[in-house]
């Protein structure tokens, strides 16, 4: 008897070891639902893998690492791409969508170190190795003592970085030290109040041709809702900012006891002037599909938020910061 055709999907991923992790989990998972498929990675390299002697902030643009994977989407030569929703521009290329954003891991950003427990502990002059506009923004407000200095390259350079004494601490996000194995390297997990975290970090998304109902079909039984509409609200709120991942914006949405609630910031990378805005909209039942809480509404939640921190003049700083790159 003939073999019986096994259908390929093809998950378009950047190479790093995180990226292929979570490339790979994305796979297992729509195993999970569907076992007669196979899974093809399609490993590429971005325009912000290439570049790793410049700070991701003066490189400038939107899109650093999601570009090239959106071409291969388009080009047929991928069917969905694995990505880290951080990464993700607010405005994706008009024949894309995002299918499917999984369920989020931790999305707080966490204190490694090799002679500290806190970050607090950190001796004045100490050396801090991030290259998150967001990071040092935040960090600078609550210890402007303290010496931030640029850090590239994926999770394994970054602590090798570190263990060979170039930084006295470093900042990585939490849920990428857990997926590849090195979560008993984290010191302190940083509280939102003290580093609010990057929009949709944590979470995973996965990005499709829009028209392509087949595999949107299969790859939407892998999203999870609440995920993705706390995700939504964040992406809202950057997107009536203008702001992408190399800016000083923060956001993150968090549903507890019947409320989504939202928080948002943008600063000054010196951390002189820091904005702060929140808002809540009630939920109940976003975990049953009789009750769940439309888009609409958590993108209304989003601008909301946005515009209050617009009110409080983050036009003006995140104009300043535009103006500086050029």
């Amino acid at each position: 008897m003939p073999i019986p055709h096994r259908e390929i999907i093809r998950i378009a991923t950047r190479r790093s070891p995180l990226a292929m992790w979570q490339a790979e989990h994305v796979g297992r998972r729509l195993q999970e639902f569907q076992p007669d498929i196979d899974i093809e990675l399609v490993p590429i390299v971005t325009r912000g893998d290439k570049i790793l002697d410049t700070p991701l902030g003066k490189i400038g643009g939107k899109g650093l690492f999601v570009k090239e994977l959106e071409r291969a989407l388009l080009d047929g030569s991928a069917d969905i791409a694995a990505h880290s929703m951080k990464d993700v521009p607010a405005v994706l290329p008009d024949d894309l969508v995002l299918a499917a954003i999984l369920s989020r891991e931790d999305p707080r950003d966490a204190f490694v170190s090799v002679h500290y427990q806190r970050l607090d502990e950190l001796p004045s002059g100490a050396r801090i190795g991030t290259c998150s506009l967001r990071r040092q923004c935040q960090i600078r407000e609550r210890r402007s003592d303290l010496r931030l200095l640029d850090l590239r390259g994926n999770v394994g350079t970054r602590l090798a970085r570190l263990d060979a004494g170039e930084f006295d601490g470093i900042i990585l996000a939490a849920a990428g030290l857990e997926r590849l194995g090195f979560g008993d390297r984290i010191r302190e997990t940083l509280p939102p109040v003290v580093s609010l975290p990057a929009i949709g970090q944590g979470a995973i998304g996965i990005e499709c041709r829009r028209g392509d109902v087949r595999i949107g079909t299969k790859v939407g039984l892998l999203n999870d809702l609440p995920t993705a509409r706390c995700v939504q609200a964040e992406r809202a709120m950057n997107g009536m900012l203008g702001g992408g991942c190399q800016v000083p914006v923060a956001g993150y949405a968090k549903i507890k006891e019947g409320y989504l609630h939202l928080r948002g910031l943008v600063g000054r990378i010196d951390g002189s002037r820091v904005l702060r805005a929140s808002g809540s909209l009630p939920v109940e039942g976003v975990n049953t599909p009789s009750g769940v809480v439309g888009e609409g509404t958590v993108v209304e939640l989003g601008r909301t938020v946005a515009g209050a921190l617009l009110a409080q003049g983050a036009g003006e700083i995140l104009t300043e910061i535009q103006e500086a790159r050029c």
